[in-house]
C-alpha cells in the first residue's frame, strides 16, 4: 500500500469524527458537493455548466498614469516609448545669453527639458510658488507694456521660474493678458497665475533695468532672494524718467527738422518741421493729460506740421512744403509698433501679432485723418501743393547721413533710452542710411528692396551689440530705423487722395505700407541671421530651436 493510500482514510476519519459535536458537523454517509459542482439554487443569470466566461486580462489598478499598456510588449515596443538608447542629452552653452538658452527650451517639448538647477538660495522647504509665479508676472508685465516682443517676454518669465527652481513651467503671453502655470509632477494639481497689462509707456531705461535684474537671477554666481527681487522692482517701477518732458518736446521737434532735410529741405524747412512737430507734441501731451484717447492725440498731433505747409503753400513762400509735413509725419509713425508686431507675427505669436498690428492700423487712421483734413482744407482754399515733388529729391549724401544720425539719436531721446545706448544707435541709423541710398540711388535698386537690406544690417548689428552687453535688442534697432520710415510716400498718398486722384493716392499708400513691412521683416530677419552665428546648444541631431514647418 502506497503512502497516499495510507493517509486517505485518515482524512475520511477526520472528516467524521464522532467527537465533534457541533450542529454544523455533517452527519455520516452524506456526500459533500465537490468544488466547482453546479449550486442546487439555479438562477436564470447562472452560467450554464460548460461554458467558458472570459476572465480579466490583468488585475493591475485602473486610473494610473504610470500603468504599463495591456498592449505593450518589450520585443515589439511601440516607437512612442524611450528608445533603449535613451533620450538625446540637451546641451546648452552656459556662458550664452539668458535669453537665447530660454527660448531654446521652450521650442522644444516638455518632455525633453532638462531639470532646472535652481541658481538662487530658497529655504529648505522649497521656493513660494505663488510668490515666484507673481514676481514672474510682474516681469513679464514691465517687458511687455514696454514694447519688448512676445517670445522674450515669455523668455523672461520661463529664466525666472528656473532660477527659483520651479520645473513644468508654460509661461503665455497675449497682448494685454499674461498668464504662467506650473504643475509640481504629473498627479499635483497645477498653480495658475493671471495678470493683466493695462498700460503701456515706452522707456527702455526701465526695459534695460529689467533685463539686468533678470541677468542677475539666472546668473549663478549672484544670489538675488526672492525680498531683493521684489525690492528692485519696486526700485525699476519707481524710476523717474532720465530726459525730462521739455527735452522729449526739443527732440520731437529736432526729428521732424532732420527728417525734412533727408527728404531734401533747407534750414527754413527744419525750422518750420521743428516748430510744427514741437507744437503737435504739446497739443497731444494735454489731450493725454485730458484722458482722451490715442487714436486722437495722433490726430490733433499730426496737423500743425501739415498746416505750416498748407500755409506755406497760399503763401507762395519758395520753399519745399512737402517737406515740412513729410518731417512732422516723421515724428508720428509707430515704427516700434509696427516691428514689434510683425516680430510677433514670424515667431509664431499670431494673436498678439495680429492685435499690436491692430494698434498700428487705428495710430496710422489718426495720422490720416489729421493730415488729411488739413490737406483737403488747403486744397479747396487754393493751395497749390504739387504730388510729384517726390521725383525731386536732391542727392546730398554728406547732409543726409548727418541727418539720418541726428534723426536716430531724438528718436533715442523720444524712446527714453539710457545714455551709455545713445551713440551705438546713433551710428547704428547713419549706416542704415548709408546702405539705403548706396543701394537706390548709384545702385539703381528699388526703394522696398534697399530698405529691407538696410534695416536687415540694423537688426544684425543690434543683435550683436545687445548680445555684447546681455541686454535688450530694441534700443540698439528701433531708433535705427527711424531714417527708413516712409514719411515721404504716406504724404504724398495723402495728398493725392485730398485731390481727388484716389488711384494714385492709394498707390503711394501701398509703396508706404510696402516699406513699412520691408523695414520689420528686415529687423527680424537681421536679429534671426545673427543667432546663426551664436553657439546656442542642441539635443542630439535634432535642433532644439527648430520650429514645425504647419503638419
Amino acid at each position: 500500500m502506497t503512502e497516499t493510500e495510507e493517509r486517505k482514510p485518515r482524512s475520511d476519519e477526520a472528516r467524521y469524527d464522532p467527537e465533534i459535536t457541533s450542529e454544523f458537523a455533517v452527519p455520516r454517509g452524506l456526500e459533500l458537493a465537490r468544488a466547482g459542482a453546479e449550486a442546487e439554487t439555479t438562477s436564470e443569470f447562472a452560467v450554464p455548466e460548460g461554458l467558458q466566461t472570459p476572465q480579466p486580462p490583468s488585475t493591475e489598478p485602473e486610473g494610473s498614469a504610470f500603468t504599463r499598456p495591456r498592449t505593450y510588449s518589450a520585443k515589439e515596443a511601440p516607437p512612442a516609448f524611450t528608445p533603449a538608447a535613451g533620450m538625446p542629452v540637451v546641451s546648452l552653452v552656459k556662458d550664452a545669453p539668458w535669453q537665447d538658452r530660454m527660448r531654446t527650451m521652450l521650442r522644444m517639448p516638455v518632455a525633453e527639458r532638462p531639470a532646472p538647477e535652481p541658481v538662487q538660495r530658497v529655504d529648505e522647504a522649497g521656493p513660494a510658488v505663488p510668490r515666484v509665479l507673481d514676481l514672474t508676472l510682474r516681469i513679464g508685465e514691465l517687458l511687455l507694456a514696454g514694447g519688448e516682443g512676445a517670445e522674450d517676454v515669455e523668455a523672461a518669465m520661463f529664466a525666472v521660474c528656473r532660477s527659483y527652481g520651479l520645473d513644468r513651467c508654460e509661461p503665455n503671453v497675449t497682448f494685454t493678458l499674461l498668464s504662467i502655470s506650473h504643475q509640481p509632477s504629473l498627479v499635483d494639481d497645477p498653480v495658475t497665475a493671471s495678470r493683466t497689462v493695462r498700460r503701456r509707456g515706452t522707456d527702455y531705461t526701465r526695459l534695460a533695468a529689467v533685463f539686468r535684474l533678470v541677468d542677475d537671477l539666472t546668473d549663478p554666481e549672484t544670489h538675488v532672494s526672492l525680498e531683493e527681487a521684489y525690492r528692485r522692482l519696486a526700485e525699476i517701477r519707481r524710476n523717474r524718467h532720465p530726459y525730462p518732458g521739455w527735452a522729449l518736446t526739443l527732440a520731437s521737434g529736432l526729428l521732424a527738422g532732420a527728417a525734412s532735410v533727408l527728404v531734401g529741405g533747407d534750414l527754413i524747412v527744419f525750422v518750420a518741421a521743428a516748430v510744427g512737430a514741437m507744437l503737435g507734441d504739446r497739443l497731444a501731451w494735454l489731450l493725454a493729460g485730458r484722458g482722451l484717447p490715442e487714436f486722437y492725440q495722433f490726430t490733433v498731433a499730426a496737423m500743425p506740421a501739415a498746416a505750416i505747409g498748407v500755409a506755406f503753400a497760399l503763401a507762395h513762400v519758395d520753399v519745399k512744403a512737402s517737406a515740412v509735413v513729410t518731417g512732422g509725419l516723421f515724428a508720428l509713425l509707430p515704427g516700434r509698433a509696427l516691428v514689434a508686431g510683425v516680430q510677433d507675427g514670424l515667431t509664431g505669436f499670431y494673436i498678439t501679432a495680429s492685435a499690436r498690428l491692430l494698434e498700428v492700423m487705428y495710430f496710422f487712421v489718426g495720422i490720416v485723418a489729421g493730415v488729411l483734413m488739413v490737406l483737403y482744407f488747403g486744397v479747396k482754399v487754393g493751395g497749390k501743393l504739387n504730388p510729384d515733388a517726390a521725383l525731386a529729391v536732391s542727392h546730398r549724401p554728406l547732409i543726409q547721413i548727418a541727418a539720418s544720425m541726428l534723426l536716430s539719436l531724438t528718436f533715442a531721446v523720444l524712446l527714453q533710452q539710457e545714455r551709455s545706448t545713445v551713440l551705438a544707435v546713433t551710428l547704428n541709423g547713419g549706416v542704415a542710411w548709408s546702405v539705403y541710398g548706396a543701394l537706390q540711388y548709384p545702385g539703381g535698386l528699388s526703394p522696398v528692396a534697399s530698405t529691407a537690406v538696410s534695416a536687415g544690417l540694423v537688426g544684425l548689428f543690434g543683435q550683436l551689440l545687445s548680445r555684447y552687453r546681455f541686454a535688450s535688442a530694441l534700443p540698439y534697432t528701433t531708433a535705427a530705423i527711424g531714417p527708413l520710415l516712409p514719411g515721404s510716400a504716406t504724404y504724398f498718398g495723402l495728398l493725392s487722395i485730398a485731390q481727388s486722384n484716389v488711384d494714385k493716392g492709394l498707390v503711394s499708400l501701398a509703396k508706404a505700407a510696402s516699406l513699412a513691412m520691408a523695414i520689420a521683416i528686415g529687423v527680424n530677419l537681421g536679429s534671426e541671421i545673427s543667432r546663426l552665428f551664436l553657439r546656442i546648444g542642441s539635443a542630439g541631431k535634432r535642433r532644439a530651436a527648430k520650429r514645425t514647418r504647419g503638419f
